[in-house]
């Protein structure tokens, strides 16, 4: 099963108002275990970054000026995502924004059908409780300590690893099957991130001991019956092994 964990930055908050996307970040699952792969891109977006969202994640007007347009990035984007579940944090706010560039190119937009939220999971799991993704870090132990701004990919790792935990989380076995380039690319991405990533996988062995043999003494009774029943077999070997 693959699915694509997927975060976005913008220039503001509403598209219906021309907001744009600035910057795409999506990691690849493969039976919920992350495979390395990714996508990320930083996007002209043809117009001006709204100050409040500058400060949340960091990204300026002069940045973008020689990045590609939605429409150079928007066939790769469309491949890479091709026949997976899009895992997003506040869906709505995304797809919003993705599907209002996809129209702009008047490509097929993409349907809800494809698209899990994990805002709403986490409403669902802790009613009541935050479910932004830093409180979901903090609630899972994920160390998010590196992310002092949005931004796009550092976020899609940080959210595939609370999507794992809200669905039930990884089990001890699977941490070994992440691949080499998926704990390369998280370490760069934020050094504090899962520290540790075999500590999961070999506490287990590390705190289990070797049981010693046990031993099954025959009591008086059944070393009689035994002797008897070797006595009857009319095969010399067995008398020879016997003494």
């Amino acid at each position: 099963m693959r699915e694509i964990v997927l975060d976005t930055e913008t220039t503001g908050l509403e598209h219906e108002l021309g907001h744009r996307i600035i910057e795409i970040g999506a990691v690849e699952l493969i039976n919920h275990v992350p495979t390395g792969k990714h996508y990320h891109v930083y996007i002209n977006p043809e117009r001006d970054i709204d100050a409040r969202a500058s400060e949340v994640h960091g990204i300026t007007n002069d940045q973008l000026a020689d990045k590609p347009l939605f429409a150079d990035i928007a066939d790769d984007f469309l491949q890479f995502i091709d026949n997976a579940s899009l895992i997003i944090h506040n869906a709505s706010f995304d797809m919003g924004f993705i599907n209002a560039e996809l129209s702009r190119l008047q490509k097929p937009t993409i349907g809800n059908d494809h698209v899990i939220d994990t805002l709403l999971m986490a409403r669902q799991k802790f009613p009541g409780g935050q479910a932004s993704l830093d409180a979901l870090c903090k609630k899972f132990g994920i160390d998010n300590s590196g992310r002092d701004l949005h931004g796009a990919l550092i976020d899609a790792d940080l959210l595939a690893f609370v999507y794992i935990e809200l669905i039930g989380g990884k089990q001890p076995d699977l941490m070994g099957a992440i691949t080499s380039d998926a704990h390369d690319k998280q370490q760069n991405q934020n050094p504090n991130l899962n520290p540790n990533p075999d500590k999961a996988a070999t506490s287990k062995a590390d705190k289990s001991t070797i049981r010693p043999p046990r031993e099954f003494p025959l009591n008086p009774d059944e070393l009689v019956a035994h002797q008897q029943f070797i006595a009857s077999i009319d095969d010399g070997i067995w008398q020879k092994y016997q003494s």
